[in-house]
């Protein structure tokens, strides 16, 4: 029987792709969990359908992603953090801090996850961050961490 997988089948295929099974493997276990459907020609339109409606989405948030990292590459974003004596932060800048500063520069949110900082900043001084915000669009931003003054 040919079906047209509409999820991910380990060691069958992918999501569109149209395979040839067993009869009962199709009936039994495939349809009726939702995996796979009877490849007929309306099946296959859907299926065409869905993947251009997927790759026009996918076009669009890499334009978008890419505008963002043109916004934000090379920016410089300034903390004041309280530190001690040796220079070592109380606290720490997390790539949730860098990302809030990043949004009020951008315009629109950046996500935490997007900013790739191994570990927390603990130290004053400067860091170059990689903000991976799709794919293949990257930016880069300097994170400039320097000590409070206290009143």
């Amino acid at each position: 029987m040919r079906i047209v997988l509409l999820k991910d089948v380990k060691r069958l295929g992918t999501v569109g792709e149209v395979r040839s099974v067993a009869d009962g493997y199709a009936r039994n276990y495939l349809i009726p969990r939702g995996l796979a459907v009877p490849a007929t020609d309306a099946a296959l339109e859907q299926v065409k359908a869905e993947a251009a409606t997927m790759q026009r989405r996918a076009s669009q948030e890499h334009d978008q992603a890419k505008t963002l990292a043109e916004r934000i590459d090379g920016s410089e974003v300034v903390f004041q953090a309280k530190a001690g004596e040796t220079g070592r932060l109380y606290g720490s800048i997390t790539n949730a801090d860098i990302a809030e500063r990043l949004s009020a520069i951008a315009g629109e949110a950046v996500d935490k996850r997007k900013v790739q900082l191994e570990e927390p900043i603990k130290d004053l001084g400067q860091s170059d961050i990689r903000v991976k915000l799709h794919g293949d669009v990257v930016a880069h931003v300097t994170v400039v961490v320097e000590p409070r003054e206290e009143a």
